[in-house]
């Protein structure tokens, strides 16, 4: 996998630009997680590729989880550029005067996926999205206070794709081979 941060980074700008410039980091999270499920229903494939996890509050991207707490703080101009160092539990814009026109990472649909889940979503807290993901997505297991991986195909599974298991497998070895010929 090649995980983007610059488009990890925009997509949680996406949650910042319509929060009013800071997001809260659980709701970021949530929202972030709910986008590639989503994407994977809608469209084969999620619009982050990093690993997730089933977490005490819910499934997370855990690449982008380790970005918002600083984990790759000196080796990401690209983040830094998008977004501030997390403040408390928020998230917010280096630039407040971002639009959502900016984030170029993003293609039309994804940026179509994030406004439907904005709609949907967008009024609810992160405990309330936490509790929400606990009810209803399938691929989160409780932890019990530690984290437990969340693969493609479950997701692929939970969302109702047919031959999940040949789907990820195919979606994998394509990025393995996006990875390869980027390293040319």
């Amino acid at each position: 996998m090649t995980y983007n941060p610059q488009k990890a980074a925009q997509t949680i700008a996406f949650f910042a630009i319509k929060q009013g410039g800071t997001v809260n980091l659980l709701k970021a999270v949530k929202l972030v997680y709910m986008a590639d499920r989503n994407s994977v229903e809608l469209r084969g494939h999620p619009i982050q590729d990093e690993p997730r996890v089933s977490m005490p509050f819910g499934p997370v991207n855990s690449t982008t989880l380790n970005h918002i707490n600083g984990a790759y703080r000196d080796n990401q101009p690209a983040w830094q550029a998008i977004l501030d160092d997390r403040a408390g539990n928020m998230v917010g814009l280096t630039n407040e005067q971002l639009s959502v026109d900016e984030l170029d990472q993003l293609s039309p649909r994804e940026l179509a996926i994030l406004e439907d889940l904005w709609s949907e979503f967008g009024h609810m807290s992160g405990l309330d999205l936490a509790d929400w993901t606990h009810d209803n997505l399938v691929e989160w297991e409780d932890p019990n206070g530690s984290s437990r991986p969340i693969t493609l195909e479950r997701i692929m599974t939970a969302v109702g794709l047919e031959h999940s298991i040949e789907r990820a497998r195919e979606y994998e070895s394509l990025q393995d081979a996006h990875d390869i010929l980027a390293s040319l």
